[in-house]
């Protein structure tokens, strides 16, 4: 039977005012006997190593599992940005959503191969072609202090970027930005007039020894020299992992496996095995002739005293039994009083907490920290269950009580306490998130917080035990378990307000000096009562001014409507529903993310809605909708006062579709779609008796289906460049059809204020007998692309395939990009 400990004994120390600055995670189980040597190992080894690329995904597994797991270096990756601005192969959540979806597919990539995660503020603004831009757009300044802070922080001797400096190209303006970046930093970190506020804040300046390209020469690349001068070598990361048994190739693969919203689920079966060389070339710093270590002590000899530090290891590990854990104590416990007596600086916290995580495991030591509910509201009461158990004996646990508590061998011991959540504790919200920034770069007003995967939890807890004499932390949060037939499920603790706030649509289109109703919901964590109001842009106006809301218990839901007026001038902006509950504002809506490869995620960004106002002309009424990998385009059309209804690939057939005006197909539903093969005919059909059709566009690589339109079609070639990435490149008319005249004529001011892109993924070949070409664009110094928008004649209607990134366009009201969809829809039946 579990004991039941008194609070007074509890053994955890709770933050203070839950305000911790530091990631928590649930209680680590300790480690099997393979593993805990493993560890001992890599005590041993303080060098460091830290993998620098562009975006989640860039990473060489490979290498992080060989450096991490294999040799027992410190390795950690530095993706730059959160690939906000990349596509998401299992759903329609992007920009900050993909981003934090991606955060995590990196977390739990790093769980596999042990490396650690850091990020800069910079902002994955979709594809770059030329690091110049890249750098532009994200304010050059503050993402190199940013790679400068890491450096300062995690002190690695070696830095290892996956692309390489001009003249070289990493196939991608971010890319070669991010190497860039990595040999700038490396030649600033040391010096203490570089971001000497930094230092003001507690870093301290750091030298690495060298700057590697870890040069990808695979595939196509096999065997060709490399792009950059400088002295290479090649070293070997394949191996087996001492732990798990696993080569580390199939350890890395599953790693990689973990991008699935980037449609990479499929490494983990496709794993290297066997040797597995690797080439590096020095981009900066002393040059290596066989190892990325060489010339580096990676030995406890370069701290003072060090070397009996190696020598008190080294009998560790060779005295360690398998059988007997617990036996190792002793030693330990010895071990702990000479780190401790150490200077403190980052590398050595880190071997710190590494120890005591060793010795947690060959003391049998588990914590599990459970709360009664998986949120809470500010100012209210929850209650804590806090089991311990220890295999070895004299295990203390130390708490309020001074002297702590015994805990008997193998006996769960349990504590209960009630506690109160702070008023003023802040909402849960990614850290990056919380402030308004700039185009190309977060606002993160915590210096603390800069580089860190994830925001602190709100209840960060760490349990102190006594071992031989020494006392560990083991560090935790509360989770909240649910259980049911099909297993059990962990979520962390998340701080909610007591209502959330969601109008019926992102985006709100409202003719010039015309009046909408726009619907608001309240739903209700916890009950309780107050007033509802809207705030509007300048020019607008909104009535009633404010409504009462009571909401009797938690779940319930009411729906308020206000009267949106726009000016008659037109405008655009946002609107803010505020709930006033006696004094205190909450304005947050509720977004839950769910994921099968990923713990369930929670946004509470503030209630907000696009409104956009301009002169808008349709025709038509119905619009079918077949759905692609995600977009908002349907939602889109219902507000330009279109009847849109959802179609399946079984829909496309003349008879099925009588009735509609146009067929809009989705991004990249040839690419996702498995039932529109078979079904194309039936939808050519239907065009040929007089129907319109807008195919949005496709990925290259991955398509179901070859045959993307009634007429020659192709999208395979370069894809990099068959795009437009400037989102301000001039756009020229090449014909002036209906489609850019009717019932809206398109100027070049609808091209004004467009977001990230103009397109990508244009047809690379069509058959110009049968297609009209609507417009030219292209970036700076490129040859004009010409297959943006076009448009073909079949039978007695209209086949229209685009690349334009109107899936961007469209919720973020941009005025011109309206104007040209709804004159692809509104193409008129021919006789």
């Amino acid at each position: 039977m579990p004991r039941l400990l008194s609070s007074a004994s509890l053994c955890l120390a709770l933050s203070a005012a839950f305000a911790s600055s530091s990631f928590a995670a649930p209680a680590p189980e300790p480690l099997a006997p393979a593993a805990i040597a493993q560890e001992l190992r890599a005590l041993g080894n303080v060098g460091t190593v830290l993998h620098v690329g562009a975006h989640p995904d860039d990473e060489n597994t490979e290498l992080i599992t060989y450096l991490a797991r294999g040799r027992g270096l410190r390795a950690a990756y530095l993706s730059l940005t959160r690939g906000d601005g990349g596509q998401n192969e299992l759903g329609r959540d992007f920009d900050e959503k993909l981003g934090l979806l991606r955060t995590h597919e990196l977390l739990a990539a790093r769980q596999l191969d042990t490396g650690r995660q850091f990020f800069t503020r910079a902002i994955d603004f979709g594809y770059s072609k030329t690091p110049e831009e890249t750098l532009a757009f994200w304010d050059k300044k503050e993402v190199l202090g940013d790679v400068v802070r890491v450096i300062r922080q995690f002190r690695p001797d070696v830095i290892v970027t996956r692309f390489p400096i001009p003249p070289g190209s990493g196939g991608h303006g971010h890319h070669t930005a991010s190497a860039m970046l990595a040999v700038e930093a490396f030649q600033l970190a040391g010096d203490p007039a570089a971001y000497p506020e930094q230092l003001a804040q507690g870093l301290t300046v750091w030298q690495p020894k060298r700057v590697l390209w870890n040069a990808f020469r695979f595939g196509a690349n096999a065997g060709t020299p490399l792009p950059l001068p400088g002295p290479t070598f090649n070293q070997d990361i394949s191996g087996t992992d001492a732990a798990s048994g696993q080569e580390f190739g199939t350890i890395a693969a599953h790693s990689r496996a973990m991008h699935k919203t980037q449609g990479l689920g499929g490494f983990a079966t496709r794993a290297r095995t066997g040797t597995n060389e690797q080439t590096f070339l020095l981009m900066a710093g002393e040059p290596a002739t066989s190892d990325l270590m060489d010339g580096i002590d990676t030995t406890w000899a370069r701290y003072p005293g060090g070397a009996a530090i190696d020598e008190a290891i080294a009998r560790a590990f060779a005295q360690f039994d398998p059988a007997s854990p617990a036996a190792s104590l002793p030693a330990l416990a010895a071990l702990h009083r000479q780190l401790a007596a150490l200077p403190l600086d980052p590398i050595v916290a880190d071997k710190r907490a590494q120890l005591d995580r060793i010795i947690q495991s060959c003391a049998g030591i588990r914590v599990q920290t459970t709360v009664d509910r998986p949120e809470i509201v500010p100012g209210e009461k929850f209650t804590l269950t806090v089991t311990t158990q220890a295999a070895a004996r004299s295990v203390i646990a130390l708490g309020r009580d001074p002297n702590g508590q015994a805990l008997a061998p193998n006996e769960p011991a349990v504590t209960r306490i009630e506690q109160v959540a702070a008023l003023n504790l802040p909402i849960s919200h990614p850290y990056w998130l919380r402030e308004e920034g700039a185009a190309g770069i977060a606002r993160v007003s915590d210096p603390s917080l800069i580089g860190l995967p994830d925001g602190p939890s709100p209840l960060a807890l760490q349990h102190n035990f006594l071992v031989e004499g020494v006392q560990i932390s083991v560090p935790d949060e509360p989770v909240f378990i649910t259980r049911s037939e099909q297993g059990e499920t962990r979520r962390r603790l998340d701080v909610i307000p007591p209502v959330s706030l969601a109008f019926n649509s992102e985006i709100f289109f409202i003719g010039p000096g015309v009046t909408k109703n726009i619907g608001v919901e309240i739903s209700a964590a916890r009950a309780g009562s107050g007033t509802l109001r809207l705030t509007a842009p300048a020019g607008w106006t909104v009535t009633p001014a404010a409504q009462n809301f009571s909401l009797a218990q938690a779940g319930d839901r009411t729906r308020f409507t206000f009267r949106v007026t726009a000016p008659t001038q037109g405008g655009n902006g946002r609107l803010i529903a505020e709930a006033d509950m006696g004094g205190r504002i909450y304005s947050n809506q509720r977004e839950e993310l769910r994921y099968a490869h990923l713990p369930l995620l929670l946004l509470q960004p503030p209630a907000t809605a696009r409104v956009a106002s301009f002169d808008l002309a349709i025709r038509g009424n119905n619009i079918g909708y077949l759905p692609g990998a995600g977009d908002y385009v349907a939602e889109c059309l219902a507000q330009m006062g279109y009847t849109v209804r959802t179609l399946t690939g079984t829909d496309l057939s003349p008879e099925k579709l009588a009735g509609l005006d146009a067929v809009v197909i989705g991004v990249r539903a040839f690419n996702e779609r498995t039932d529109l093969k078979e079904n194309l005919p039936g939808l050519f059909a239907w065009v040929e008796q007089g129907g319109t059709v807008i195919a949005q566009y496709n990925r290259p690589n991955g398509l179901l289906t070859p045959t993307l339109a009634p007429y020659d079609l192709s999208i395979e070639g370069p894809a990099p460049r068959l795009r437009v990435t400037d989102e301000k490149s001039p756009v020229t008319f090449l014909a002036e059809p209906a489609a850019l005249t009717t019932p809206n004529r398109i100027t070049p001011t609808d091209f004004e204020g467009w977001v990230q892109e103009r397109g990508a993924y244009f047809p690379s070949k069509w058959d110009e007998s049968k297609f009209v070409a609507l417009l030219a664009m292209n970036d700076a110094g490129e040859t004009p692309l010409k297959s943006s928008v076009l448009v073909a004649r079949h039978g007695k209607g209209h086949y229209v395939y685009t690349g334009v990134a109107f899936f961007r366009q469209l919720p973020a009201g941009v005025p011109g990009a309206w104007r040209l969809f709804a004159n692809l829809v509104s193409l008129e039946k021919t006789e």
